[in-house]
């Protein structure tokens, strides 16, 4: 059992936790009751998304906060959760946790949290998309399922690349 405590693998999924367990607390305690994080993040995923799908031709619409819509739809209400947020923490989890230098965590962690950021945006607005264009349940589909699968994929891709090219523990003549 000591042993098992000494492997890397194990200190790294430990570090992912005490990483993630911090942020739920700060979230949950402060940041969420607080709720001005969670609303800047929504209003400006939509201000971009609107500016997307105007830039691409299509009239929309923004209602009460967190509503954004291609007219002749009823729109999309934005929540907390697809916000993006708990995405950039658990993104920085990993990264945080994994071995590396800190001068190479400080860039590539906001540069993924840009990226995930972008990546949300483009959700919102191609979900916007199929609203206008295929059923409720198509909708609900890509919602739930087929965003969510490339979102954790774009994710683990982020890692994989800190892992093989910024982290330094693989050599460049080992890949």
């Amino acid at each position: 059992m000591v042993n098992i405590l000494r492997q890397p693998l194990f200190l790294f999924i430990l570090k992912i936790l005490g990483v993630y367990l911090f942020w739920q607390i700060l979230y949950t305690t402060y940041l969420h009751s607080n709720s001005s994080l969670d609303l800047t993040v929504v209003e400006l995923t939509i201000k971009h998304s609107k500016w997307i799908l105007n830039l691409l031709g299509f009239r929309t619409f923004t209602g009460a906060v967190r509503l954004i819509g291609i007219d002749n739809t009823s729109g999309l209400w934005m929540g907390d959760p697809c916000n993006g947020i708990i995405l950039f923490a658990l993104f920085s989890s990993f990264i945080i946790a994994f071995p590396g230098p800190l001068k190479s965590k400080i860039w590539f962690i906001p540069s993924g949290i840009i990226i995930i950021y972008l990546a949300n945006v483009l959700r919102v607005v191609l979900l916007a998309i199929i609203q206008l264009y295929v059923s409720r349940s198509t909708l609900e589909f890509h919602h739930t399922y087929t965003f969510t699968y490339l979102v954790y994929s774009l994710i683990f891709f982020m890692w994989w690349i800190w892992v093989n090219q910024f982290s330094g523990l693989i050599k460049k003549g080992e890949k």
